[in-house]
């Protein structure tokens, strides 16, 4: 337990590293003497560091499984792989770029290395390679063609880089952890600006039968030197696994948790350790509904801003199968995860495999594609735009007409000191929605722990739905109504509260 105390302390140190001042900071202690009141409040000053408001403010990003088990239609591959199956005949990252741009996500995690250990970029500490491979002629690197593609398209680069390595001799020793720092370093000084680190938590046995002790702790000081910027994720201080893979989150997301939730054991026994049926499948309950409530954070040590990334693909496996063509999701089933994601205060991590021509499949384009026109029917309409609006109490300077402005410069805010409050709008003569979509300004920290839609009907307010945690975003859905006035109600908040933004939408029908 001491050695764990460590490293967690030591992980909340490098949170704290190249952060911008804040009203607060995104790790807070709790005192002995703390009174209940004194640990809601300083709850709800706990805030986002600048890296990890840059990360959530991304909402929809690409994962890209593609490598060794693309042609050997596997999930996970046993490292014994020869690499020359590894030459696809079309490949085409500008492709993937392009068509991920598009569909409205805003930067690609590449799979540089997954559990089989062959390294998609010519890496100098293993022959296993795209180096010793048939693509380009034993010439090429695909983690460059991606970064390059990135910048050309406007998208943000990630990277993916498997601890776990079936084929790499030393694994099981202390000489993998240097092995596997210099390939870190490869990635993080060859290939321009690296926004997020995407770590996972499976740990099994190498060629020799041994398993690795992972040295966490020096792969995040690597990568705060060399990519201060990045977030770590999911095994990491900065951005946690919501604990499945369906693409559902919780209705009730907190991202300011307990710190031991950072405990990078509990994290890898709750992660992907074993494929089955082609899928990867989570052991344990990692879909606990509640992390960060009341009762959860006043019974902690401390508290830390641990925000949630949802991740899925957009089919059953995450490497290419030619069988599962039919099985592309619909954009009507995206749009599900979508409200249950990044309408549940989450960043959407959509899996997109190319298949073995190294091109993103039309069936995938096509749902992509749709669903972000879907996207964009449904949002690009605010109901409330030209509003009349007037609210219960204001903090001079952030008035209520503010949360009609997207972003985070102007938003409103209750007058100080109060912990609940309303918002009233006028509408221009009767509206029909069946959608909401409040944030909170997170810079000020995640406060709103339930609020309320009301619709004025016969000269009284009636409650249209209740929710909990706000967050950078929340979306509810409900049966349509039709009104002219319209309240949002914070029924209970931490502190004083925020909203930067508020809409009212209308889904196609049928949706």
């Amino acid at each position: 337990m001491k050695i764990r105390f460590i490293l967690l302390s030591a992980c909340l140190i490098l949170l704290s590293a190249c952060r911008e001042p804040q009203p607060s900071d995104s790790f807070v202690t709790i005192d002995p003497g703390d009174s209940p009141e004194s640990i809601i409040e300083k709850a709800s000053r706990v805030v986002p560091s600048s890296r990890q408001l840059d990360w959530q403010e991304l909402e929809y990003t690409a994962f890209i499984h593609f490598g060794m088990n693309t042609f050997t239609e596997r999930e996970w591959g046993t490292g014994t792989e020869d690499p020359a199956w590894f030459n696809p005949t079309e490949l085409d990252a500008r492709q993937w770029a392009s068509a991920l741009s598009e569909a409205g996500m805003r930067m690609i995690i590449i799979v540089t290395k997954h559990h089989d250990g062959f390294c998609l970029w010519p890496t100098a500490y293993t022959d296993h390679s795209v180096k010793n491979s048939p693509w380009r002629d034993g010439q090429g690197d695909l983690v460059k063609e991606v970064a390059e593609a990135c910048r050309e398209f406007g998208l943000k680069l990630g990277v993916y880089l498997s601890p776990w390595d079936r084929h790499e001799p030393s694994y099981g020793t202390d000489e993998y952890n240097d092995h596997f720092v210099n390939q870190l370093t490869e990635l993080l000084t060859q290939y321009g600006r690296v926004d997020e680190v995407w770590f996972d938590g499976a740990c099994g046995e190498g060629p020799n039968g041994k398993r690795q002790v992972y040295d966490w702790l020096r792969y995040y000081q690597t990568i705060r030197k060399l990519q201060p910027q990045a977030a770590i994720a999911v095994m990491g201080p900065d951005v946690r696994w919501v604990g499945t893979e369906t693409g559902y989150g919780r209705a009730t997301e907190w991202s300011v948790v307990p710190y031991n939730l950072t405990n990078t054991d509990q994290i890898a026994a709750g992660s992907q350790q074993q494929p089955s049926d082609g899928v990867f499948v989570p052991v344990g309950n990692m879909m606990e509904q509640d992390l960060g409530s009341r009762s959860r954070i006043l019974e902690a040590p401390a508290l830390i801003w641990y925000p949630s990334e949802v991740d899925v693909s957009i089919r059953p496996g995450w490497f290419y199968h030619s069988e599962q063509d039919d099985q592309v999701k619909t954009p009507e089933k995206l749009l599900d995860i979508w409200f249950s994601s990044v309408g549940q205060n989450s960043l959407l991590l959509l899996n997109i495999p190319p298949d073995k021509r190294g091109l993103i499949h039309e069936n995938d384009v096509e749902s992509l594609i749709a669903f972000k026109k879907l996207r964009d029917r449904i949002f690009g309409n605010n109901l409330i735009e030209g509003a009349r609006i007037r609210a219960s109490s204001s903090t001079p300077g952030h008035k209520p007409a503010h949360v009609l402005i997207h972003g985070r410069d102007q938003f409103w805010m209750a007058r100080r000191g109060n912990t609940e409050g309303w918002i009233e709008f006028d509408l221009e003569g009767e509206k029909v929605f069946d959608c909401l979509e409040l944030r909170e300004n997170i810079e000020y920290g995640q406060r709103v722990e339930e609020f309320s839609l009301e619709i004025r009907k016969d000269n009284q307010w009636q409650e249209v739905i209740q929710g909990t945690t706000i967050g950078y975003s929340r979306l509810l859905r409900f049966p349509p109504v039709r009104a002219d006035q319209v309240r949002i109600r914070i029924i209970q908040a931490r502190n004083t509260p925020t909203i930067s933004f508020a809409g009212l939408f209308k889904k196609p029908d049928g949706i």
